[in-house]
């Protein structure tokens, strides 16, 4: 499912709450208010500042970059299965037509 926010309004987001959270009692204090303020839900924006803490190296979890690799090398994987099914397919049928046997 496509992001209905773009990069720059996500790393503003970001930015935001991290400049902002010394002025909040919590960093969901910070969060909420960032939130509504950019009319945003306060969940999706956690959830934004978490994968930013991975990606930064300061919480343990799969980085921005490794999830999309993974991403990328399954659907190659993908392709490549069916690849592989296809040529076992046709690999099959010239062997039918080449067996002398089965021309009768």
């Amino acid at each position: 499912m496509p992001s209905k926010y773009d990069p720059e309004t996500r790393a503003k987001a970001v930015r935001l709450v991290r400049e902002h959270r010394e002025d909040y009692p919590s960093e969901w204090a910070a969060i909420t208010a960032v939130s509504k303020r950019l009319g945003m839900n306060a969940e999706t924006l956690r959830n934004w500042i978490r994968q930013q803490q991975v990606d930064d190296g300061d919480r343990d979890g799969v980085s921005s970059e490794a999830a999309a690799e993974i991403r990328a090398l399954k659907r190659r994987n993908a392709e490549l299965e069916q690849t592989i099914e296809i040529l076992k397919a046709a690999t099959s049928f010239f062997v039918r037509e080449s067996d002398p046997r089965s021309r009768r």
